[in-house]
This record gives structure tokens, sequence and C-alpha cells, in this order.
């Protein structure tokens, strides 16, 4: 939402100033869909809304939901022609989150990630990235469905690529007058990026942060993940060290699970052996990931190597817990977003 525009359009009108606090609530907190439901402003100037100004920086192109209902995926064309995508997940009955989209692809180039393998385009704005957020809203306000409970950066594009657009959009989103999200209700994923974690705490300590690890060993990570050849395992060892002396906060360590890539007892050791010489292990969680079919050499680790793998970590003092993929039957999930 263009709120510089609309603060314009009253100006022009010559509206007192309550007729931006109704209509930011009616679109933030009330979720309205078009400007025609604010019964609470003149016809007149809905009109004008309508006429002027789009609530939504996107077209929804269309939208694809799981057969549980627990799972939709929405395809968001821009104003320029570009298209993302942006998915609702509920993890727990009752329970919304949204992973969104911080970029249009990824220049990254992850040899597992279909969005990185197609390429970039651009970054998002800041309006782009919290717009997905009202679309959900309104979304589950038609459906009558709960309120959204978390907002993950975990969809298309490296945040710590576009952070001064992530930046923006964190800061509408804590925004008490606007969307109003606790700050411990967000996580920002980042594949390791020079800078972006040292930033990251210093604008928002609360924030929750995810690593894109993947893999414990340079040399794989590099063969998979280019980034890693520019900021590497022990550069992330070392933010997250300084990281850990300002900041006592649980930080989550992503790991997609690739059958006979990652995901041997050895694989495990070296894992649990990279996590421990970070320090203050107990601040650090790994999510296991069953990988999510996009093209290429990969296959999921079986169920049975999972819980081996989890099983070694916890005795070797590393929380971890092996995460539901949800949204997979609609190229929803982790690394299967492409913008199409």
């Amino acid at each position: 939402m263009n709120l510089e525009k609309l603060e314009k359009i009253l100006k022009e009108n010559n509206q007192p100033q309550f007729r931006l606090e109704q209509t930011k609530k009616a679109i933030f907190e009330d979720s309205v869909s078009s400007f025609s439901e604010i019964t609470t402003i003149p016809l007149d100037l809905r009109k004008r809304f309508e006429k002027e100004i789009d609530i939504l920086s996107f077209e929804v192109e269309k939208i694809l939901v799981s057969n549980d209902k627990r799972s939709a995926k929405a395809l968001l064309r821009l104003k320029d022609n570009n298209c993302m995508e942006s998915v609702l997940l509920s993890p727990r009955p009752n329970t919304w989150t949204v992973c969104i989209s911080s970029q249009v692809g990824c220049p990254l180039g992850c040899e597992f990630c279909a969005t990185g393998k197609g390429g970039f385009k651009r970054n998002l704005t800041s309006e782009e990235i919290t717009d997905q957020i009202l679309f959900w809203r309104q979304y589950l306000n038609r459906k009558k469905f709960p309120a959204l409970s978390n907002i993950v950066y975990m969809g298309m594009g490296e945040p710590m690529l576009n952070w001064e657009n992530v930046k923006k959009s964190v800061e509408d989103l804590i925004d008490i007058k606007l969307f109003n999200f606790g700050s411990r209700s967000i996580s920002i994923s980042t594949v390791g990026i020079k800078g972006g974690i040292e930033k990251f705490l210093a604008e928002f300590p609360q924030v929750n942060l995810a690593i894109s690890l993947h893999f414990a060993d340079n040399e794989m990570r590099s063969k998979y993940m280019p980034a890693n050849k520019a900021y590497d395992l022990e550069n992330i060892k070392k933010d997250l060290q300084e990281y850990f002396r300002k900041s006592k906060r649980k930080v989550f360590i992503e790991y997609i699970m690739f059958d006979g890539i990652n995901d041997s007892l050895g694989d495990a050791k070296g894992l649990a052996e990279y996590l421990n010489s970070i320090g203050n292990a107990y601040l650090l969680h790994v999510n296991l990931i069953s990988y999510n079919k996009t093209s290429g050499e990969f296959i999921s680790s079986s169920k049975n190597k999972i819980e081996r793998f989890k099983n070694f970590l916890l005795q070797n003092r590393i929380n971890a817990t092996i995460r539901k993929s949800l949204g997979t039957e609609i190229a929803g999930a982790c690394g299967q977003l492409t913008g199409k």
C-alpha cells in the first residue's frame, strides 16, 4: 500500500487527519479488499481512491490450494509484468504463517533450488514485500479463517541482498499503527552474506534469524551453493560467534536433506562438530527438511535416514527437529517457487 500517495490524495481533498487513520485501520486491521468497503469514509472519497490508487501493488494471477487446505500459493503479477510467488501455510490447526518473497528470482544459483535456477530479475520494493501480507490478510478475512500468526522471509530471493527494502518492510510490519506484528513472530532466512548478520542484529535484535546451511563441509557447500565461495562456513561461524556475544537469541539452522549427498552419519558428525565449534550450541536449533523435488539429480533422504540423522544430533547435544513440509503438491514448499 502506497501510504504517501494515500496521504497526498487526502491532502488534495482537504480531508482531516482522522480520515487517514480511518483508512489505515480499514486496510491494515480490518483487511478490506477494496476502498468501497470502507463505509467510515465519504462515498466520493471512496470513489476517488478506487480511481487513483490500488491497495495492492500487484495483480493476483492465480491461487493454488492444497487438498488438505493447509497451504496455498499465489502467483502475483507486478506492475512491470514480472511475477513472484507467495505462500500461506498452516503448520498447526488455527495457525497461519506467510512465506514471503524479497526478490523476483534469486542471484545465488543454489543447485537444488528452483528459484535460484531460474535466475534473478530484480529486488522487490518494501511495498511489494508488505503487500504480500496485506493480500493474505484479505484472503484469510474473506475465508473467515484465523488471523496470521507468523511471517517468514523464506520465499523467493536472498533477503540480505535486498536489505534496505527488507529493513523498511520489517519496520512497517512491526509498526503498531500499521501491521502491528511482534518482532518475534517474524523470521528472516539467509544463506550467509558478508555483513548481513551484523546489520540484522543491529536493526532487529528480536527478529528470528535462520541460516540456510545445508552442508557443513566447505567443498560440498561451494559445489551446490556458489555463494559459499565468497562467504564460507568459517565466515558464518565468526559472525554467529559475534552474534552470540551480543545476543542470547536462538538461531535456526536450516538443513535440507539429500539422499546420498549430505545425509550420512558422517555428515551428521560433521554438522555437530561445526555447530559445537561455534559455541553456545544450546542456542542453535537445526530444522531438518526433506528435499522438495524441483529438478536435477537430487532425491530426498528417506524418513529413516532423516530420523537417524536427527537422533545423532540430539545425542551430541544439538537441538534438532524434523520440519514437516507443506505445499509440496502445489509446488509451494521450500525451494520450489519459480514465479510461474
